[in-house]
């Protein structure tokens, strides 16, 4: 019955979790809420929010499951991607719990976690599926043959959907952190308001930076005619861009699935939080006769719940690193 601290620092969100046997017992995450007054995260803020937090976390982390420091069997940790600094923080206390409590290091891959948040709650999907792992900085299609054999069949060639949406809440003038308002002014939208492009791109590949192209100039355009216009209309852009954005990514989605015959679909991600992403694969699935599976809102954004569920069962491989393991911006997916 493997007790496992999991540790995660990738960007902004400093976060500590338990896992008992492979349950979560535990998923404390700390936000920054600095970065606001900067319209996005500052790397070096982040590294330092992250020193100050990271104690707390796993303390309120290990009293919530209430398990002691010397229950813990293993420490998993992101290592990468993600930002280097806010990385080493994580990293750097993962190896001094480890050391000092003479423990195995176990490295997670963050992306890969996102995929495995899947396997915290009833019901799981079953190998092989199919996950479209959405976040700011990542977008991808991914074949899921088992725990940790996983094949990204799909993925954006420039910017993420996570990132799209991001810009276009700059350019509406939203605050920071603009994906969630987007959302929220898309519930009161019409998304066939307005008509976005949706690019041309072969197989099951992505691309997002001519569509923000398009939204700069169409906002651009409209304002000069109506100084107004964002202001009557922006339920109704929300509503439109949204709709653009969750369609390029359900219709590739679809088209893998088809191809691949894979019938377990599943979403990951922070974007997966995103309410117009969730019901469009909620209801191309129903639609389409296929299993839809959702992580719980908790584990769809950056969390250590998902990285203490893939160090469970990379304990259970003995799958273990050493002291002198070291972050990594851009950690191979495999």
């Amino acid at each position: 019955m493997p007790v496992i601290l999991g540790i995660e620092s990738s960007c902004d969100d400093t976060s500590a979790a338990i896992s008992v046997d492979g349950v979560i017992m535990s998923n404390v995450v700390a936000n920054q809420s600095i970065h606001a007054a900067y319209g996005g995260v500052v790397p070096e803020l982040a590294s330092r929010v992250h020193q100050q937090n990271i104690i707390p976390a796993v303390q309120q982390a290990l009293l919530n499951a209430k398990v002691s420091k010397n229950d813990i069997d293993a420490v998993a940790f992101t290592r990468g991607p993600g930002l280097l600094g806010s990385l080493l923080v994580g990293v750097s206390f993962a190896k001094a719990f480890a050391l000092a409590q003479n423990l195995p290091l176990i490295e997670v891959n963050h992306m890969q976690a996102h995929v495995l948040a899947h396997f915290i709650d009833e019901p799981k999907p079953k190998f092989p599926f199919m996950c479209l792992t959405v976040s700011g900085g990542h977008t991808q299609i991914i074949l899921v043959k088992d725990y940790f054999d996983m094949e990204i069949i799909g993925q954006t060639m420039d910017d993420a959907a996570g990132e799209a949406m991001d810009k276009t809440s700059k350019i509406l003038g939203l605050p920071y952190p603009g994906g969630p308002l987007i959302d929220k002014h898309a519930r009161l939208g019409n998304r066939e308001a307005f008509k976005f492009p949706e690019p041309n791109i072969p197989a099951y590949d992505f691309s997002f930076s001519g569509l923000k192209t398009s939204i700069l100039y169409f906002i651009r355009d409209n304002v000069a005619a109506d100084p107004d216009f964002l202001t009557n209309r922006m339920d109704d852009i929300c509503a439109s861009v949204e709709y653009r954005i969750v369609t390029i990514l359900l219709n590739k989605l679809k088209k893998a699935a088809l191809a691949y015959g894979i019938k377990d679909i599943a979403l990951a991600g922070g974007v997966s939080a995103n309410t117009g992403l969730r019901q469009g694969l909620t209801e191309l699935c129903q639609k389409m006769g296929w299993n839809c599976f959702i992580p719980q809102f908790q584990y769809c954004t950056d969390n250590a719940g998902m990285i203490a569920i893939a160090g469970h069962y990379k304990y259970l491989n003995n799958d273990f690193v050493g002291q002198n393991v070291a972050p990594l911006a851009r950690m191979p997916f495999n």
